[in-house]
């Protein structure tokens, strides 16, 4: 996670425009567009707290459960041929197909 922020459990990227000579970024995780810049390494930290503390009292203020970033839940599509694979695996090994692909994940973060 070399080029990401984490404050509250929120997740942001960090780039770099050569054109307008600043930094920005944006969260990542979540459906919310919430995005943010600054001149300095240090001005865009502070941009990236600024906005989630301004998305966290805007949903208190609204009373709405704020988006969790990574909520464990997302779509995968891969080929026929693997999903059979995935779904025979499970089979023989008594897991359903979630736990599987949980494991197969767990697996690959893991030895990384």
């Amino acid at each position: 996670m070399s080029n990401l922020m984490v404050y509250k459990d929120y997740y942001g990227t960090v780039e770099f425009s050569r054109e307008d000579k600043c930094l920005y970024g944006k969260v990542v995780g979540m459906k919310s567009l919430l995005s943010y810049e600054g001149n300095s390494v240090e001005a865009l930290e502070e941009d990236f707290r600024r906005r989630i503390d301004e998305y966290l009292e805007d949903c208190r203020e609204r009373n709405v459960d704020p988006e969790q970033s990574y909520k464990g839940s997302f779509n995968v599509r891969i080929s026929p041929e693997l999903h059979r694979g995935i779904a025979i695996y499970a089979l023989e090994h008594g897991k359903s197909l979630n736990a599987a692909v949980e494991e197969a994940i767990g697996h690959m973060i893991l030895e990384t």
